[in-house]
């Protein structure tokens, strides 16, 4: 009987470990030594051939937002009623438009202020694009004041309005207190009076607290977050990508 090394011996188990299949493999049934040079064998792979991590971790990442994106298609369906047709929540861009875009949004946000430029341009050269904006106020009580602000307004004087406010606010950047909303509603022509008297209307709490309990239900924590039809799209997104998005989303139609 030839002998070999006991060196290559431990090599030839490590390398005949590492290709067996993956239910033949019990580490627990090794020796110490046996683990011993198992584990050597693997560190020394590794060194040599360091791109095998890059692949491990681009192949882990890869799946996990596989996975990610099946859980908000799921999340989505679940709540797509809600989503698109909550009764309460203002309704702009093209009201029969072929694709829903819902905007969960808060005024103290940089980046929706940089979406609402987007939001526009996409809606401008798009044409069939409906637009729902949810009012998600994340970012302390000058967010949920302009937010109530701009519900009550709705509620107050209607869609238009609340469009005109809404702009208003999304670029305004000072704090907004009751002198500064008074202003901003004379300002519009509006009825300064009684739109901060329904800023704590229990029409008011509803619409937040229900949006705040969808926005739960969808994972959402931060804005601000687009809902393309049955797309979660978590983040700001310049009008290009969503542009293409919609055309991905068509396309699959048919």
């Amino acid at each position: 009987m030839i002998r070999f090394p006991r060196a290559l011996t431990g090599i030839a188990t490590s390398l005949a470990l590492l290709t067996a299949p993956a239910q033949a493999l019990d580490l627990t049934a090794m020796s110490d030594a046996e683990r011993a040079v198992f584990r050597a064998e693997v560190r020394a792979y590794l060194l040599d051939n360091p791109e095998v991590i890059i692949e491990a971790v681009t192949l882990l990442e890869e799946r996990q937002a596989e996975a990610e994106a099946m859980q908000d298609e799921e999340l989505v369906a679940t709540n797509l009623e809600e989503l698109h047709n909550d009764g309460f929540s203002w309704v702009g861009g093209n009201p029969d438009g072929d694709i829903t875009l819902v905007e969960f949004m808060d005024y103290r946000c940089g980046y929706c202020r940089r979406a609402a430029t987007d939001v526009t341009q996409l809606l401008a050269e798009d044409g069939n694009i409906k637009l729902i904006i949810k009012e998600f106020p994340i970012l302390g009580d000058a967010s949920v004041i302009s937010s109530r602000f701009a519900i009550a307004t709705r509620l107050v004087a209607g869609g238009d309005a609340y469009k005109q406010v809404h702009d208003a606010l999304i670029e305004f950047t000072g704090e907004p207190n009751e002198m500064v909303l008074r202003r901003l509603a004379e300002g519009l022509g509006l009825d300064a009076d009684a739109i901060l008297a329904m800023m704590n209307d229990t029409a008011v709490n509803h619409e937040l607290a229900q949006n705040r309990a969808l926005a739960q239900r969808l994972k959402i924590s931060g804005t601000p977050t687009f809902v393309m039809q049955d797309e979660l799209l978590r983040g700001y997104l310049p009008a290009n990508q969503m542009s293409i998005i919609a055309a991905d989303i068509r396309d699959q139609r048919g």
